[in-house]
């Protein structure tokens, strides 16, 4: 992967969003990632047969298939086991997350690095907010007592990057690049944007079950376009573009 073309960069900026394909060696970068969550998942599994919340490890099944039974056999979800930043409130010291080396090499390999270089200049920070989601699928996904999915296996719902952090991030020109560890695509639950919305102002988000997010009266959801992307591929996005998840209808992870 090299620096994004001027094509491309026009297109970013008159859209709010652009896929670049090939930004990861699936070999050497993703799959490392993908081996090294199987062991998260491992040592979760255990903890949670220890404490009698499950029944089995499931170690005979791949990991798709084995948090997709444990998180049904638990009927709860451990998302912060899988993501490298902490959360924003009741740290303790032993709240679970991840940050192996697998990971980091993603985040600093050479070609996510041009990208950043070509949308903020050579001085290119990570910010705190590093997420992992592993949607299960929805038919089988735990639900809390109202019936509703749980947060972390839900629909990500309508939101601007920049409208669910510090406001001193407003004036900085801060980059989401949101990559699969499988191809995402419309049955699975890929991304869907609004394109052009970027060029507005920041909206109003309001906490809901599901997630801050953003009243559909405040922008045109019909102009939605789902953004299905393959493995090495990534989705660039602005701050203020408008962007949610579509539901995982398929009989697999979307991760």
């Amino acid at each position: 992967m090299s620096f994004l073309t001027k094509s491309q960069k026009d297109s970013f900026q008159k859209n709010g969003y652009l896929v670049v394909q090939d930004i990861f060696d699936s070999e050497n970068i993703i799959d490392p990632i993908i081996d090294e969550y199987a062991i998260v998942l491992d040592n979760l599994a255990h903890k949670l047969l220890g404490d009698g919340v499950i029944s089995s490890v499931y170690s005979d099944l791949e990991f798709g298939d084995r948090v997709t039974k444990i998180y049904s056999d638990s009927q709860a979800t451990y998302s912060q086991y899988f993501d490298f930043s902490l959360p924003q409130n009741g740290i303790e010291a032993d709240t679970p997350f991840w940050a192996g080396p697998a990971v980091f090499r993603a985040l600093t390999a050479k070609g996510i690095l041009d990208i950043a270089e070509s949308i903020v200049g050579e001085e290119v920070y990570s910010n705190p907010v590093q997420h992992v989601r592993v949607k299960t699928p929805e038919s089988i996904s735990p639900r809390n007592e109202k019936g509703n999915l749980i947060n972390d296996v839900a629909i990500t719902p309508w939101h601007q990057d920049s409208g669910v952090i510090n406001t001193e991030a407003d004036n900085t020109n801060l980059l989401t690049v949101w990559f699969p560890l499988m191809d995402a695509n419309v049955e699975n639950g890929c991304l869907q944007v609004i394109p052009g919305s970027h060029k507005g102002d920041i909206l109003t988000h309001c906490p809901q079950d599901s997630g801050t997010q953003i009243p559909e009266k405040l922008f045109n959801s019909n102009e939605a376009i789902p953004v299905p992307i393959k493995k090495g591929d990534a989705l660039l996005l602005t701050k203020k573009t408008v962007h949610s998840s579509l539901p995982n209808i398929s009989n697999r992870i979307r991760w």
